[in-house]
């Protein structure tokens, strides 16, 4: 379905954080988050850009993101006849700037999709209503504060939980995790590629607690070295950073480099390409989950619809709202004996809600076509 576009809203919110979220790579306090408004001859589209506020994550941060769309993304856009699947290719010449890119894409493909009566969910091929949620948690001060905190998300029923990990904070945590709350708790964690392949050893040490995966322990652009990696752990690993198209993803699986990939759509350029991954793996016999950077409830809208696809067999970190913010902008998604439930109403199947919207709101532009 192909739309005429008015003009795309560039909107700038700030989102405090419940409490601060520690990786290796920083400590975020709050979010502050570029949104991503198509308006069409039809009707709007909302999305979220995951880009963080500093490139620590990948080289992508928030100001770049809205100086990439304003500068060139939004206007490479033909006013007329624009169809979501078309974005992907009419944006190829532009290198990189792939949250930039998805943030685009999605904002219109909602807006198409809203203007036909569909749902994220629908669209994309979800197969379930509703999907089991894991929680990301960030490192701790104290080992007995983060045996507080996983007592916490257990309670409210999280069925997995992710430990962010760094050379210092790694084995002697995952053992009191797994000393407290015994073999049966899904148990996994993330180096944000905090390790090199000299740690193999050390790294070997987590064989011993019976972890779903060990997520991006080396280098982004180094799969050689995660394959070899492999090779020498029984813990399966699972590729993040690293996967950023369906080429890459077909490239580690060959290599050997993964066994589980992380999928996060703002990562690869949008949905319609983590759907491509989705289906390749799932070809392959590889699982894939969600993963997440965050979001607010517009990010997180389509990342369920995105995690009810037949191919993520794994928990997400598709956490609930509360994880992360006491207020979100849209209704808040709120865990039910550990699931969340797919948005069915058209599009994202949400959309901000406009006071609490307007509260955070720091910055707005208006770019006509």
């Amino acid at each position: 379905m192909k739309s005429k576009i008015s003009g795309v809203e560039l909107r700038r919110i700030t989102m405090p954080l419940i409490a601060p979220f520690r990786t290796s790579f920083g400590v975020e306090t709050e979010r502050d988050v570029l949104l991503v408004r198509v308006v069409t001859a039809d009707g709007e589209g909302w999305a979220e850009c995951a880009a963080t506020s500093e490139p620590r994550y990948c080289s992508e941060h928030v100001d770049g993101a809205q100086d990439v769309l304003r500068r060139f993304l939004i206007p490479a856009l033909p006013k007329e006849n624009v169809d979501a699947h078309a974005v992907g290719r009419i944006l190829e010449p532009f290198t990189g700037h792939r949250m930039a890119k998805s943030a685009l894409e999605t904002a219109l493909l909602d807006a198409q999709l809203r203007s036909s009566g569909d749902s994220f969910g629908t669209y994309l091929g979800a197969a379930r209503d509703r999907v089991p949620c894991g929680v990301s948690v960030g490192i701790m001060d104290s080992v007995p504060a983060l045996l507080d905190a996983v007592e916490e998300y257990i309670a409210e029923g999280y069925v997995r939980i992710k430990l962010k990990i760094e050379p210092g904070w790694d084995v002697e945590p995952v053992r009191a995790v797994r000393e407290r709350f015994g073999d049966d708790l899904l148990l996994q964690v993330d180096a944000n590629a905090a390790y090199t392949l000299t740690d193999a050893q050390h790294l070997g040490r987590l064989d011993d607690f019976d972890l779903l995966l060990i997520e991006q322990p080396l280098a982004n652009d180094d799969m050689v070295q995660h394959a070899a990696l492999a090779k020498l752990l029984r813990t399966p690993l699972c590729l993040d950073e690293s996967i950023e198209s369906a080429t890459d993803a077909a490239a580690a699986i060959s290599l050997g480099a993964c066994s589980i990939i992380n999928i996060k759509p703002s990562r690869v350029g949008g949905y319609l390409e983590a759907r491509r991954i989705h289906d390749l793996a799932r070809a392959h016999g590889v699982p894939v989950w969600c993963g997440g950077m965050l979001e607010t409830g517009i990010g997180r809208a389509a990342n369920v619809a995105l995690a009810a696809l037949p191919g993520f067999t794994l928990p997400g970190d598709t956490s609930g709202s509360q994880r992360y913010f006491a207020t979100d902008i849209t209704e808040p998604f709120v865990l039910d004996h550990g699931h969340l439930d797919v948005p069915t109403g058209p599009g994202l199947g949400v959309e901000p809600l406009p006071d609490v919207l307007d509260e955070v709101t720091t910055s707005s532009e208006w770019i006509a076509l």
